[in-house]
């Protein structure tokens, strides 16, 4: 089976994909970052003592894949719950001022709004490094009343959409129910069902795609590890398995592996792997340029080169962050596929 892309390949130029609709569903965070500069170690623990500098918040989970889709000129709509506290009220202003429809994001009663929050040391002139990360959230399962509310939401969004994502970052939103439904409605408007999965892979059967990262695929088929050696294998399973019409399976240096029903077995090696800063949101990247890319008409392959490429340059930088346009546009021309 061939397992290299074919040299010279066209890519096609970024503005191919603007002017999608793209619902994304999932579990929607607020990315904290606290910067300290550090001045000593503890005396009551071998950690440094960092003396606050700033706070910085971002949109994470579900609400970045949609960030990116509105960088590249698409409209996103989110499908998500939050809380009635103040980490709720504020994801509503930053999806406001990015531009994301949070029409179909529903505020709870009694339920936390997931919090990130990252420690970083930041001594000038080195890059910020992580010291820690302390997670607040609520992984209790969604109330039937609220499910219904998910639904009605997706049934009133989906039918104008040209594709879907599954976000599911394993906080509770994406429950059988829902995914079934967002299934359904996808093959019945004829929209693209995406899937980008932390687990719960097998909620997620016939996806138009479904993509994942090499330990994710190997927890889903009860393997140790995938390597060079397995991926072909192990990826043809998955396709198999859950019965997708495309599966994209991420290695990170090791680039990534793709088989569907119209592509045969595929391997596309890493873009600039040396360039890699901070991994965060590469996966959400990848999934909304893969899912745009399928939307515009392209096959699997170049939606993978272009996803390949775009999240190999948002690695480049600290925390969620997105492809621009003219920053994919300069790389493809770069680029050797």
């Amino acid at each position: 089976m061939p397992t290299a892309f074919p040299h010279h390949t066209q890519l096609p130029d970024p503005t191919a994909l603007a002017g999608r609709r793209v619902v994304v569903v999932g579990d929607i965070t607020l990315d904290e970052y606290l910067y300290g500069r550090p001045t000593r170690l503890s005396r009551e623990a071998p950690i440094p003592v960092l003396e606050y500098l700033r706070r910085e918040t971002i949109l994470g989970g579900a609400a970045n894949p949609a960030r990116n889709i509105v960088a590249l000129g698409s409209h996103a709509s989110l499908v998500a719950v939050i809380g009635d506290d103040e980490e709720g009220k504020h994801l509503r202003t930053l999806l406001h001022t990015a531009a994301i429809d949070d029409s179909g994001v529903i505020t709870i009663t009694g339920r936390k709004t997931t919090r990130k929050t990252r420690i970083l040391a930041d001594a000038s002139p080195r890059l910020p490094q992580q010291v820690a990360r302390l997670d607040r959230l609520d992984r209790s399962p969604l109330a039937p009343v609220i499910e219904e509310r998910v639904i009605a939401a997706l049934a009133e969004q989906i039918p104008y959409a040209d594709a879907v994502i599954c976000s599911d970052y394993q906080l509770g939103l994406l429950t059988p129910r829902v995914v079934d439904a967002v299934r359904d409605l996808c093959r019945r408007h004829g929209a693209i069902f995406a899937v980008d999965a932390q687990g719960n892979a097998h909620y997620y059967h016939h996806a138009s795609l479904f993509r994942c990262n090499d330990a994710e695929a190997a927890a889903t088929l009860g393997m140790s590890a995938i390597d060079d050696e397995t991926i072909a294998g192990a990826i043809s399973r998955l396709y198999r398995t859950l019965a997708a019409r495309l599966v994209i399976v991420t290695r990170g240096p090791a680039g990534l592996a793709l088989i569907g029903d119209d592509e045969p077995y595929l391997q596309l090696p890493a873009y600039r792997v040396s360039e890699v800063f901070d991994t965060t949101g590469a996966g959400d990247t990848f999934i909304a340029v893969a899912t745009l890319a399928l939307a515009a008409g392209y096959r699997g392959k170049i939606a993978a080169a272009l996803a390949n490429i775009a999240a190999a340059l948002v690695v480049r930088r600290l925390g969620n962050a997105v492809v621009t346009p003219t920053e994919l546009a300069a790389a493809l021309a770069t680029a050797e596929v």
